[in-house]
C-alpha cells in the first residue's frame, strides 16, 4: 500500500505543477538548448553542466580581461595627461620666470632711464647757468674794460653811430686827414686798440 501511495503521489506531482515550475517548464519550451539539457541523463548532464560552467568562465575570464585592458589603457592615457599637466605645469612656471625677470630688467632700464634723463635735465640746467653765468662775466669784463682802458682824449663833432659805419680805423684816419695832413705822408700809422669813453662810471 505505501508503494502505491508514493507512485500516486508521484504520479500527481507530475501533473500538479508549481508556479516556478511552470515558468521553469516555460522557458525549458522557449529554450530548446536548456529542455535538451534537462533531457539529458545524469553523467550527460553533468558534463553539460561542467561545460557551460567553463564556457561561463572563459566569458568571464575574457570579459574581465577587456575590462582590466580597458582600464590599463585609461589609466595608461589619465598618466600621460598628468605627464603632459606636469610639463605644461613646468613650461608655463618657466615663462613665468622668464616674465618675471623681463618685468626686472625692464624695470631696471626704465629706473636707468630716468635716471639718464634726470641727469640730462641737470646737465642742461647746469650748461644754462654756466652761460648765464658767462654772459654777466662778459659784461662784467667789458665794463671793467671800459673803465680801466679809458681814455682821455675826446672825441667831438662825430655823429653818433658814424664809427659803426666807418670803423674805427677808417675814422682814426678820416681824423688824421683833417688834422694832421702831412703825418700821413711820413708814416704809416695803425690803430691797434680803440676804445669809447663810458658815459658813466662803474663804482664798482
Amino acid at each position: 500500500m505505501r508503494r502505491h501511495k508514493s507512485t500516486t503521489s508521484s504520479n500527481m506531482k507530475k501533473y500538479i505543477k508549481s508556479p516556478e515550475q511552470k515558468e521553469s517548464n516555460k522557458y525549458t519550451e522557449n529554450n530548446p538548448k536548456e529542455n535538451e539539457i534537462y533531457n539529458l541523463n545524469d553523467d550527460d548532464f553533468r558534463t553539460a553542466i561542467v561545460k557551460i560552467l567553463n564556457e561561463l568562465r572563459e566569458n568571464s575570464d575574457r570579459q574581465l580581461n577587456e575590462f582590466r585592458s580597458y582600464v590599463t589603457k585609461e589609466f595608461d592615457t589619465i598618466k600621460k595627461n598628468q605627464t603632459e599637466i606636469l610639463e605644461m605645469k613646468n613650461t608655463i612656471e618657466e615663462i613665468k620666470k622668464n616674465l618675471d625677470a623681463l618685468n626686472s630688467r625692464a624695470d631696471n632700464m626704465e629706473e636707468r632711464i630716468s635716471n639718464l634723463e634726470d641727469g640730462n635735465i641737470e646737465l642742461l640746467q647746469a650748461e644754462e647757468e654756466r652761460e648765464a653765468r658767462l654772459k654777466r662775466n662778459e659784461e662784467t669784463l667789458r665794463e671793467l674794460s671800459d673803465t680801466i682802458r679809458r681814455c682821455n682824449v675826446r672825441i667831438i663833432g662825430i655823429p653818433e653811430g658814424e664809427e659803426k659805419e666807418k670803423g674805427a680805423e677808417g675814422l682814426f684816419k678820416e681824423i688824421k686827414a683833417e688834422n694832421f695832413p702831412n703825418l700821413g705822408r711820413e708814416t704809416e700809422l695803425h690803430v691797434t686798440e680803440a676804445s669809447r669813453s663810458p658815459n658813466f662810471i662803474n663804482a664798482r
